[in-house]
């Protein structure tokens, strides 16, 4: 009778502790598949600018969709986990960027993706993917929770901002670029920075 009470108690320990392990990862599930989207528009962006399909403006105006959105996950994580509205309004806005994209990198504009100011704008691209990718990497390893998340979001949201002013004229000079990496640099830092804290 004692050996069947126990298995009893360790079997309802086992089914709450998995309630509890499903719940959290419910709730961390939408930042995951929201900062992974942000990696994937930002990759699609920067293969439109390497093949020449996407020309500055238009990868300026890209950037500044995407500045929205991580603005919108800023605002969303500063208090905790996704409610189901926050999530449905971030989804629909990374669906308008998604078609964005598509639109922009099928409209038969092109421009020289050897150009000066396209490998910039490449570059300047890449920098986001990468940085995207290190957060990502955070939240699903569990060195950043959702107020750090929320922090590094703003960042990337000031980082695409700038991008967008530099190409909105459709060049990315020299100078222009320089400045956007001296905002990488900290964020990189901060990005690193708010990893460790979390560690």
């Amino acid at each position: 009778m004692q050996h069947r009470i126990s298995f009893r108690r360790l079997a309802l320990a086992g089914f709450v502790a998995a309630a509890f392990g499903a719940a959290a990862h419910a709730q961390e599930a939408p930042v995951n598949q929201d900062v992974q989207r942000n990696v994937n528009q930002q990759q699609r962006i920067e293969n439109g600018v390497k093949d020449g399909q996407l020309t500055t403006r238009e990868t300026s105006q890209l950037e500044q969709g995407q500045a929205h959105i991580d603005r919108m996950e800023q605002r969303d994580l500063r208090n905790g986990p996704l409610t189901g509205k926050e999530q449905a309004q971030i989804q629909h806005a990374e669906n308008v960027q998604s078609r964005d994209v598509y639109r922009d990198t099928h409209n038969g504009a092109t421009q020289n993706p050897n150009s000066a100011s396209s490998r910039r704008m490449a570059a300047d691209v890449q920098r986001n993917v990468n940085q995207e990718k290190r957060i990502d990497q955070g939240v699903r390893n569990g060195s950043l929770n959702d107020r750090q998340v929320a922090h590094l979001q703003g960042r990337e949201a000031h980082v695409d901002h700038e991008e967008h002013n530099a190409g909105a004229n459709g060049h990315v000079s020299r100078g222009e670029q320089r400045h956007i990496q001296r905002t990488e640099n900290r964020d990189s830092r901060a990005i690193h920075r708010q990893k460790k804290a979390g560690a």
